[in-house]
């Protein structure tokens, strides 16, 4: 089999690939602020002690980590109504349900991972911190907000940075649904120029040397968290 990589070019980039990445950026920075928010409340509900909070906290997380994303995504995608799609203004809805619905579902997924994170740092802070803040007079909101989530964050962030760099390579599935991302990109160059298997091949690169790069700035950064502590 003869490879040939001389249709790779600047037009190749700027017209297919640059689309996709943008995409992929994007639903992957949506993705960890809503599953950070969102899993830090899942945590919090864990830990609160009370049953009303705890037991749907569980359900919906355990629920999350047993099922495949592809099968997720598929499930927003198809399940949702068109109703809820008309709700957004301008047409955003109709013009980009495949987008919205995988920010929606990555957001959803993603929160169920983030949440055992935050649990897993919330709980490496030591009770004392907690018992001192409350000896000061200071409510379990402000405890939280003040003491415990702060270090919490810092304790945890090259494990949420972990969990994003899985998250940007998980983005190439949203092809179930027909959105245009990363790895979209390059499968429309292929066809377009008719190499296929060059395309993927140069896919499969340009996804090593973002996650292999994103990987080394998170060592780096877990020695200077480790150097601080």
């Amino acid at each position: 089999m003869d490879l040939d990589f001389s249709f790779y070019s600047w037009s190749l980039i700027s017209n297919f690939i640059l689309k996709g990445f943008y995409f992929s950026i994007t639903l992957m920075a949506i993705s960890t602020v809503g599953g950070v928010i969102f899993g830090t409340l899942l945590a919090l509900m864990r830990l609160s002690g009370k049953k009303f909070l705890e037991v749907p906290a569980t359900i919906y997380i355990n629920t999350m980590r047993s099922v495949p994303l592809v099968m997720v995504i598929l499930w927003f995608y198809l399940l949702v109504p068109a109703s809820f799609y008309a709700l957004f203004p301008w047409g955003l809805g109709d013009n980009y349900r495949s987008e919205i619905s995988a920010a929606i579902t990555f957001i959803a997924f993603e929160a169920a991972y983030f949440s055992e994170i935050m649990r897993a740092g919330i709980q490496s802070i030591s009770r004392g911190q907690v018992s001192a803040g409350q000896a000061m007079g200071m409510t379990y909101n402000q405890n939280m907000r003040l003491i415990i989530l702060p270090q919490a964050f810092r304790n945890m962030l090259p494990l949420l940075l972990t969990q994003t760099i899985i998250l940007f390579q998980d983005t190439s599935l949203v092809y179930a649904i027909g959105a245009y991302d990363l790895l979209k990109g390059f499968e429309v160059a292929g066809k377009n120029y008719g190499r296929p298997i060059e395309a993927y091949l140069l896919a499969a690169v340009v996804y090593f040397i973002i996650c292999f790069a994103l990987s080394y700035a998170v060592k780096q950064l877990h020695k200077k968290i480790a150097i601080i502590r």
